[in-house]
């Protein structure tokens, strides 16, 4: 029998094969792990679904693959030879080639045609949300014509804002005169080896993933950063004083443990950092349960785990947990599910260098804070002058829900949270 590529999750429906476990010939069980599979940031184990030999292999290491792709042959323990097919295929044709991997969909930034549509893998159902397929059919446009730009082609409300502007330039450009000219085809890319040597290499999916997403994030919010500095002289001195017993509880107490505790109590008081934009229903969703993402720079590239209901945990569980995901993300362990369901992120620089910078948002999210390296400066206090460790930090937010006022009242706050932190709350 054919083990094949099963349903990877909602939103996802392709992936590259990064490793194999076995070669032909040798016996598996079921459910014993095939090969490994990088998906949206991910790399998940794909089992066998039968017990057998395996008999062909039908895909090696950097092969992008789909859902129902064939991924190897089993024959059965006990199973004899595959049977044949109910009917067989005439005699003059020719044999069906083994199916190969089918290639990752690239975006497409222009329709082919005026009537061209957009046909998708699996089941054939265009992938939108009930509000999308609605407004689509209040005005009447066919949603098979667009492709999504979302994670499996799903399609969000830019995606059908684009179709529509495409159409609308379409309409309005002038038809070209018989025997005129045709438009001016895009530019060759550049050709940097004629002024000396370079290298190529290929971008990982991952790296895709990253930049497509940047790209995305970029074009739909209006960012806009507060900058501030954090006194966390004394925050330091409690860590100093609790950093071993912590150890012993398995924990790293870090800066930015303090912080995400800190985040919690200003999100609470701004409610609208914790909220996110239906863009189809023109509503505001805030949300009650407090899920901090945690940039977390590897080899590999910006991975975003998830901490969950941080609001609920005490410090020892959150740096605990801060931890593991940290580790699971370097290793490249992290599940899907792990990096999803974010509802604020934390981009800590602090560990590399550098002072303020400008994170972008991620998308659906609206808010997102930088950190960077605290460094020792001359602050005056009580009207003295004092060296003080000061903490750099930039709230980049959605300019379309957050003004102003409502960004620099949040920061205030947040820096409050981190220079007053309870040494109640450190205990053990």
């Amino acid at each position: 029998m054919d083990v094949k590529l099963p349903n990877l999750g909602e939103g996802a429906d392709s992936g590259t094969v990064v490793n194999i476990f076995v070669k032909e010939g040798d016996r598996v069980e079921k459910d014993q792990p095939l090969l490994e599979l990088e998906n949206e940031k991910a790399v998940a184990s794909v089992p066998s679904t039968a017990a057998g030999v395996i008999t062909k292999l039908f895909v090696k290491n950097g092969d992008k693959i789909t859902v129902g792709a064939r991924l190897a042959s089993v024959e059965e323990a006990g199973g004899g030879a595959p049977k044949a097919a109910a009917t067989a295929p005439a005699k003059s044709a020719k044999p069906a080639p083994a199916r190969q991997a089918a290639p990752e969909p690239e975006p497409v930034e222009e329709e082919a045609s005026e009537g061209a549509e957009t046909h998708f893998e699996g089941n054939g159902q265009v992938a939108a949300a009930p509000s999308i397929r609605k407004m689509a059919n209040d005005l009447g446009i066919d949603l098979t014509r667009i492709r999504g730009s979302e994670r499996g082609g799903r399609i969000v409300i830019a995606d059908v804002r684009a179709y529509i502007q495409r159409l609308i330039r379409t309409a309005a450009q002038p038809k070209a005169a018989p025997g005129a000219a045709p438009a001016k085809p895009a530019p060759e890319p550049i050709d940097f080896s004629k002024w000396g040597e370079i290298t190529k290499k290929p971008m990982s999916s991952l790296r895709k993933v990253i930049s497509r997403r940047m790209v995305e994030n970029w074009n739909a919010i209006p960012h806009v950063t507060q900058f501030d500095e954090a006194d966390i002289t004394s925050l330091l001195e409690l860590r100093k004083k609790y950093v071993a017993a912590y150890e012993k509880q398995g924990a790293r107490l870090t800066v930015t443990s303090f912080v995400l505790k800190a985040v919690i109590a200003a999100l609470k008081k701004h409610p609208i950092f914790n909220s996110s934009l239906d863009e189809a229903a023109e509503e505001i969703v805030y949300k009650e349960y407090f899920n901090i993402g945690i940039a977390v720079d590897t080899e590999a590239g910006l991975l975003v785990p998830v901490i969950r209901d941080v609001d609920k945990k005490n410090l020892v569980i959150v740096s605990k947990e801060l931890e593991e995901l940290a580790k699971k993300a370097r290793d490249r362990k992290v599940s899907a599910d792990e990096l999803k369901g974010g509802t604020f992120t934390i981009s800590n620089q602090g560990g590399i260098g550098g002072a303020h910078f400008t994170p972008i948002v991620n998308k659906p999210e609206v808010a997102i804070l930088g950190l960077g390296k605290g460094s020792l400066k001359a602050v005056v206090r009580n009207n003295m002058v004092e060296p003080r460790m000061m903490l750099p930090i930039g709230l980049s937010y959605d300019h379309r829900l957050i003004d102003g006022g409502t960004a620099a009242r949040f920061t205030v706050d947040l820096v409050q949270a981190i220079e007053n932190f309870k040494e109640e709350d450190v205990k053990i």
